[in-house]
């Protein structure tokens, strides 16, 4: 029971890592799975699924062998609230401002959920994320999204 308790934190993040990957392997399911030489659509997915519920496994394992005496501790609401606001943010404001605002807001409320992060930091790292982003996404893979959004007066 005391091996339990000491990788309480590895067994729910394991579990969490198991329950994800097994979901997306059982949706990859729906597709046409393919050969590694013809991939089907439902390849990558279920690849992914079984190394994700494969790494929870390893974190279960892992945390049975060396096991940390902390326990649970108390939850840090910041970030849980920063990101989780970022992720809607994105979402409800990518049409208005466009990716550039979308991202530049998004980024910059992640970076905020961590505690020790200056603004100024948070800002330069929303900056730099927003740029490369839309060099990635917009100019080398040539996505039609729209870089400003109807909100912003051009």
């Amino acid at each position: 029971m005391l091996a339990v308790r000491r990788a309480l934190r590895d067994i729910l993040a394991g579990g969490v890592f198991i329950a994800f990957g097994l979901a997306f392997a059982f949706g990859a399911l729906a597709y046409d799975i393919g050969t590694p030489l013809r991939m089907g659509p439902g390849y990558v997915p279920l690849s992914l699924g079984i190394l994700t519920a494969a790494l929870g496994v390893a974190i279960i394992i892992k945390g049975f062998i060396g096991g940390d005496s902390e326990g649970l501790t108390g939850l840090d609401w910041r970030p849980l609230i920063l990101i989780s606001a970022a992720l809607l943010f994105f979402g409800l404001t990518i049409r208005g401002l466009g990716v550039a605002g979308a991202l530049f807001g998004a980024t910059l409320l992640a970076a905020l959920g961590r505690s020790r992060t200056p603004p100024l930091e948070a800002v330069a790292i929303a900056a730099g994320l927003t740029v490369v982003s839309i060099l990635i996404f917009i100019v080398a893979l040539q996505l039609r999204l729209p870089l400003i959004g109807d909100w912003i007066p051009v």
